[in-house]
């Protein structure tokens, strides 16, 4: 029910997963990625088999390896599809020959193109061109320019729900982690929310390690970019409204 790209940037050495799928919350059960590898555990996922599979990446197993693994030690292998790329640029793919056709995937340079209950081969090999087209790209931009070459090229027939983006760099935190659960088309919404995001990703990196930098709102200012932040919501007052519980130091003794 999903059509994923795990991807690798040769450049800049990042590693992520563009994914959309066609049922709710995608990234909470498929996506998997740290600054060592990306695993996508996709189809009827396990994600404590998706974990695994990271844990075992992160550790240096050779994908192929761990996408031998993972087939051999689950029961419900043929009803899995497993996507796995290493900082090193290593690829490994299994497609379960129970998954709904049209089912496969693509291992390429520095990524895997995957799906399951797609319009068909054309599907993956959209995803997988669009990719490699997007070298000079940072890697979040090649990713959603995957998948939307993906949908495009008829994504799912049943359509897609939820979609989402995780890329690491170097840190041992995300450099990008934006989803979409649930919307009528979650690859436009996703777009949307990370063409509003884009320009504080590096933003947000160097906050982790230095607290002294100004608010985001300032930093945007100050490099010529604008955007609607949310609105207060108004308090309601009145006799139902909870008072505010007295600290000690303002209690009367």
């Amino acid at each position: 029910m999903t059509f994923t790209i795990v991807g690798r940037c040769k450049r800049t050495g990042h590693l992520g997963i563009g994914i959309a799928t066609s049922s709710p919350a995608v990234m909470s059960r498929c996506v998997h990625v740290s600054r060592d590898g990306a695993v996508a555990f996709q189809s009827v996922p396990d994600p404590r088999l998706g974990a695994l599979g990271l844990k075992l990446v992160n550790e240096g197993w050779w994908p192929q390896k761990v996408a031998d693994e993972l087939v051999s030690m689950d029961p419900w292998h043929n009803k899995r599809q497993i996507g796995i790329v290493n900082s090193d640029g290593h690829c490994a793919a299994y497609t379960g020959g129970m998954n709904v056709a049209w089912a496969g995937h693509i291992v390429g340079k520095d990524h895997v193109a995957m799906g399951n209950v797609l319009a068909g081969p054309e599907v993956a090999i959209a995803i997988s061109e669009a990719f490699l087209a997007g070298a000079k790209l940072e890697l979040e931009e090649r990713l959603l320019r995957a998948i939307e070459a993906g949908r495009d090229a008829g994504g799912q027939a049943e359509g897609q729900t939820s979609a989402g983006l995780l890329v690491y760099g170097r840190e041992t935190y995300s450099r990008c982690d934006l989803r979409v659960d649930v919307s009528d088309e979650p690859v436009a919404e996703l777009r949307r929310i990370y063409d509003w995001y884009e320009p504080v990703i590096p933003y947000y990196v160097e906050r982790a390690k230095n607290a002294m930098v100004p608010r985001v709102k300032d930093f945007l200012k100050k490099q010529g970019v604008e955007r609607k932040f949310g609105r207060p919501v108004p308090v309601t007052r009145g006799p139902a409204a909870r008072k505010p519980i007295a600290s000690k130091s303002t209690r009367k003794k």
